[in-house]
């Protein structure tokens, strides 16, 4: 493609004499072409730089040179009137775009980003969204440019096109109809490869710069770019027209204030086109009625991961993390590569010694030679990564995969970087609470009664309000105490949007939950929703917020006729009253609701049980059990007029038990929350098993029964177990059950029994087989079945308890007891 093409030093000659701009065509976010552009530079030495970017951020270049700023960082740009209409311009520090920055600065020379104004690109997509072409929301709409889209890998990528966070992309141009061409993908085929990322590998990322010939590689560039726009015209990229148009209206104006003294760094794709000769008239009728937003643009954190197709976004790499290797290593890459997979392996205990490494090593290039490489590429780096160090399972290599093809690096942007309020608030809250975000997913472990931990719950818990998801509640291991709370944390790029977006509410994170919590609680469609928002209140403790929600919930509790929404508000009521004690709340008023909406769910459920379906009747035995588990958590201390609200709902229980208009499924779960209280005897919960599985009750109907009492995960496999006298009940009716019924009522049961430990499944079935009720005493066993015996075996009982001691750590709090006994007395 370069036998008899212009030389480098040709080239600058021909600029030297009046031929126009040096124009550097590349790939965005390709390292031999950040390493050309650098060399290039060095070489021209001219007077300003042009960078395909939004000139907007012109403001920002300088903050690039900042000691603060770590890429990968990404230019944000946001609609001021519509915070989460925004765009993403991201930059590595593999780059050609930043590298351009960076050699501007250093040299004190003159940087400037020439694409269509962001003004432009945002009110383009407000009025797609408003015609209906794009139906993401905005940030969702971030994957409508991903894998499937042919977005030019040498022309427009994250730099020159934004990544859309408000839908498909600005579109001036054609519809989804036309064709789109990959020009990378074109040039490799012509080339007899398969793969363009291969290709592109082996004719720039492993081709060095040669001393004298640095504008060469652009020169070979620009004239196949040519050839494919001669061919295709605009690829089916037409909205680039306008954009080009814009661009080489700005290299005139950079021209006639610096002469031929005018670098441009531009995607490939668009060198023909900033070359062509058009009139000034011309371009500016392209430009002519263009929509404007006003704009706010700043420099936010990007990552690795985010540059990747990985995450859906197409920034025309696939390993970010292996280019960023390329760009940094000074020599001797694959060997550098290699040590590195060694180690992270050697982290995750995986034998990986030297030898691999070297082994690894001679694969890789062993292949690269047999498939014709200069150099060992990514593909061959992971073909002896998997035969070597992972013995050939491809478990180990997706972890290198993650780790450092892609990666988790998170950038960083100075302190001085333009921001709105909140952010800056967040940004003081995260310094001061030692909250540093990470791109790579973290638990965090709050113990609630020391300060610095409850203050890290209460900011996580006012983010979530406000839709800035950076952590997401998890179970907490080893303890179910409210004084305790896991997180996993995790930071990603369009967190910031949600930050923007949600500086309407408030400068400060305090201020903008509580307004926001205000708000969400007028507009709330039912009582459950407000109950959580309460719920959320006391969690992120927004005292201020607190007073209008319970006001709201009082109305709505007033108002709110449906049982079931009455069922579901309760729990999230009495949570909130734990909640607010473990953080020393005042929720006087919330036990005052809590306890008045209990009473009216006293009074209406039995009546809302009547006359229900199957679905109902399962639903409705849901809201009963988290009625009960509230209650039980409220205690029995009575509430001012309300009475003992635990002895009210046992009344309330034994009303929905002995009700034949009652589903079975809720007439037995009813029956085995009272006997697991202690209210009801086992004698009795036999008789009433007994009435329910006598041959006048319909077959469908006990099995329900049997579904409420000893079903739904509540443990009734061992109340089975333990009272072999509710199995006998169960066995006998179960073999009685007649032919033409059993196939009607077999579904419920296998739901009911299939949902026991495998452990409880098989004592059952030898409970069974054995013939439940032969033992003597409620769990008696007949003899000669392994594991169980007529009568209680102390001897085996007894050495149970060394191990249980140990368990349990009795015996070292009796040693440190003595200890201080002997201390005293001594």
């Amino acid at each position: 493609m370069g036998g008899d093409q212009v030389t480098g030093s040709e080239e600058a000659e021909g600029r030297a004499a009046g031929a126009g701009p040096l124009l550097l065509g590349v790939r965005h976010h390709g390292p031999g072409s950040a390493r050309a552009v650098r060399a290039a530079l060095e070489e021209a030495r001219p007077r300003v730089v042009l960078i395909e970017g939004p000139p907007e951020a012109d403001a920002l270049i300088p903050l690039a040179a900042d000691e603060e700023m770590r890429p990968p960082v990404a230019l944000l740009a946001h609609a001021v009137d519509e915070p989460g209409r925004s765009a993403f311009w991201p930059l590595a520090e593999f780059s050609p775009e930043w590298v351009a920055i960076r050699w501007a600065l250093e040299h004190d020379v003159p940087a400037r980003f020439i694409d269509l104004p962001a003004t432009h690109t945002l009110a383009w997509g407000r009025q797609e969204d408003e015609a209906g072409v794009a139906g993401e929301s905005p940030l969702d709409a971030e994957t409508a440019d991903s894998e499937g889209d042919s977005e030019p890998a040498c022309g427009p990528e994250p730099a020159s096109g934004p990544e859309p966070a408000s839908g498909p992309e600005p579109a001036c141009g054609p519809g989804p109809a036309d064709v789109r061409i990959d020009p990378l993908g074109v040039l490799a085929e012509t080339a007899g490869y398969d793969d363009p990322e291969r290709w592109w590998e082996d004719v720039v990322e492993h081709r060095g710069v040669g001393k004298g010939d640095a504008l060469a590689p652009f020169t070979v560039l620009e004239e196949a770019m040519g050839a494919l726009r001669e061919t295709y015209g605009s690829g089916g990229h037409d909205r680039d027209l306008v954009r080009e148009a814009y661009m080489r209206l700005q290299v005139r104006a950079a021209q006639r204030e610096f002469e031929d003294g005018v670098a441009v760094v531009c995607g490939a794709w668009h060198v023909p086109a900033l070359r062509r000769k058009t009139t000034v008239a011309a371009d500016k009728a392209l430009l002519k009625g263009l929509p404007k937003v006003k704009t706010d643009m700043t420099w936010v954190p990007w990552t690795h991961r985010r540059l990747s197709r990985v995450s859906g976004y197409g920034a025309g790499i696939d390993s970010p993390g292996w280019y960023g290797h390329l760009f940094s290593a000074p020599d001797r890459p694959v060997e550098r590569w290699m040590t590195k997979v060694a180690g992270l392996l050697r982290a995750e205990d995986r034998l990986v010694s030297s030898a691999h490494v070297i082994e690894a090593v001679r694969l890789a290039e062993t292949r690269a030679a047999m498939r014709g490489r200069p150099l060992p590429g990514l593909s061959e780096t992971t073909d002896a990564v998997r035969a070597v160090m992972c013995e050939g399972s491809d478990v180990p290599l997706a972890l290198v995969e993650d780790r450092l093809v892609v990666g988790d690096v998170l950038g960083e942007v100075p302190s001085a970087a333009p921001a709105v309020p909140l952010q800056r608030d967040l940004a003081r809250l995260q310094r001061r609470l030692r909250l540093k975000p990470e791109a790579l997913e973290r638990e965090l472990e709050l113990d609630l009664r020391k300060e610095t931990d409850a203050a890290r719950g209460r900011l996580l818990h006012r983010l979530r309000l406000l839709g800035i998801a950076w952590g997401e509640p998890a179970a907490s291991r080893g303890s179910t105490g409210t004084f305790r709370e896991t997180w996993r944390l995790r930071w990603e790029p369009e967190l910031s949007v949600r930050v923007a977006e949600a500086g309407v509410w408030g400068t400060t994170v305090l201020s903008a939950a509580t307004a926001k919590a205000e708000a969400d609680a007028v507009t709330a469609q039912g009582l459950a929703d407000v109950t959580a928002l309460a719920e959320r209140c006391l969690l992120g403790e927004l005292p201020d917020a607190l007073p209008t929600v319970m006001r709201i919930l009082a109305d709505r509790a007033a108002l709110d006729t449906d049982v079931g929404q009455l069922a579901q508000a309760l729990p999230a009521l009495v949570r909130s009253l734990r909640y607010g004690d473990v953080r020393g709340t005042d929720t006087g008023a919330l036990g005052e609701v809590a306890a008045g909406l209990a009473e009216r769910v006293f009074v209406g459920l039995p009546p809302a049980c009547a006359a229900l379906d199957a679905d109902g009747a399962e639903e409705m035995r849901r809201h009963v059990d988290a009625v009960h588990g509230a209650v039980g958590l409220l205690g029995d201390a009575p509430a001012a007029g309300q009475g003992h609200l635990r002895a009210r709902w046992q009344s309330v229980l034994r009303v929905l038990s002995g009700r034949d208009t009652v589903p079975g499924v809720i007439r037995g779960r009813a029956v085995r929350l009272l006997l697991d209280d202690g209210e009801l005897a086992q004698e009795e919960a036999a008789r009433l098993m007994g009435l329910v599985l006598s041959p006048g009750t319909p077959p469908a109907d006990a099995a329900a029964w049997i579904e409420g009492f000893v079903g739904g995960g509540s443990g009734g496999g061992m109340l089975l177990v333990h009272d072999e006298r509710l199995l006998g009940l169960v066995d006998a009716w179960l073999t009685g059950v007649p032919v033409e019924a059993f196939t009607d009522v077999l579904p419920l049961l296998r739901r009911t029994f299939s949902a026991y430990e495998p452990g409880v499944r098989r004592t059952l079935g030898e409970l069974v087989r054995r013939g439940p009720g032969a033992g003597t005493g409620a769990t008696g066993a007949g003899p000669g079945i392994p594991g169980f015996a007529a009568e209680l075996d102390p001897a085996r009982a007894d050495a149970v308890l060394p191990v249980l001691r140990l368990l349990l750590g009795l015996d070292e709090v009796a040693e440190d007891i003595g200890k201080d006994l002997v201390g005293v007395t001594g």
